[in-house]
């Protein structure tokens, strides 16, 4: 199943949606009582997420139903646990960026602020950044705790697959010890458009990952390419803490970032950039830099 947090025309609140191939279906409309957000259908567990697709299957057709033209997307996450991003998980980027891929992962919290949805407008100050790059990320979100899980049993621990733009200033990167603060600002984290059940995606590391800015194809490689898998990556994770249900691990980027590109590519003040992992979506943000 896919799953958006939508806006039909003038509606203030966004909504939980069931996706067809053309139309969303307010998930509240299913049945008394249904989840109006993610985060509240992956804490009801198995039994929730059962009950919303046997009301899809019994759906008469009757309620309301949004062709996706005239909705609005946000977030595909409105309020995860945490937001854990991985860097240097594909060999390309590491030695594109000149840092080394070191044994263990490297682990950083993203800030709620950053998430934006698809076809939204991240804006920042030209004074705070003019390096600032894409980075096409296949999502994980948790759907049961994971508490130190072994590699073999992990994958049973994710609920669903989306796709991350994990939007960088290069520039507050490499002048800082830690890296949340140069991916975190307002908008810089979009996701979506759709969250994919982890049913629908057999293996998580035989997806196609993109990215095209301004019409140029930029990063085109497999997740198969990963250091770490996102079994080890939730295994490792899980050793120290615990995976909360709705926590998105956003898994690393692929070779081809702007930073690294001779010329260099940078967003640039009505760039538009689009990511994608097939079979799961593609994830458009457009560009504005504020003098």
């Amino acid at each position: 199943m896919r799953f958006a947090h939508v806006r039909p025309g003038d509606a203030a609140d966004p909504v939980l949606a069931v996706v067809l191939e053309t139309e969303a279906i307010p998930v509240p409309t299913l049945f008394d009582g249904a989840p109006a957000d993610l985060q509240t259908l992956i804490d009801g567990g198995d039994e929730t997420l059962a009950r919303v697709r046997t009301a899809l299957e019994q759906h008469s057709g009757d309620g309301p139903r949004h062709p996706l033209a005239d909705v609005r997307f946000e977030s595909a996450l409105n309020a995860p646990p945490v937001i854990l991003a991985i860097g240097l998980n594909y060999a390309a980027h590491s030695g594109e960026l000149g840092l080394k891929t070191d044994s263990t992962p490297t682990v950083f919290v993203l800030w709620p602020n950053s998430l934006s949805g698809h076809e939204h407008t991240t804006s920042w100050p030209r004074s705070l950044s003019e390096s600032v790059d894409y980075e096409a990320e296949l999502g994980v979100i948790m759907g049961r705790p994971a508490k130190d899980v072994s590699e073999e049993d992990a994958l049973e621990h994710v609920w669903g697959y989306t796709v991350v733009n994990d939007i960088t200033a290069r520039d507050i990167q490499f002048s800082e010890a830690q890296w949340s603060r140069c991916k975190s600002f307002d908008g810089f984290t979009p996701t979506g458009p759709f969250v994919v059940t982890a049913d629908e995606i057999p293996d998580p590391q035989d997806l196609h990952i993109w990215t095209v800015v301004d019409g140029h194809r930029v990063q085109d490689a497999s997740t198969g390419q990963m250091v770490r898998s996102v079994a080890k990556l939730i295994a490792h994770l899980s050793k120290s803490v615990t995976l909360l249900p709705g926590t998105l691990i956003s898994t690393g980027s692929p070779g081809g970032a702007g930073y690294s590109r001779d010329p260099q590519i940078f967003l640039r003040d009505r760039s538009t950039v689009t990511v994608g992992v097939d079979g799961i979506g593609e994830l458009t943000t457009h560009c504005r830099i504020l003098d």
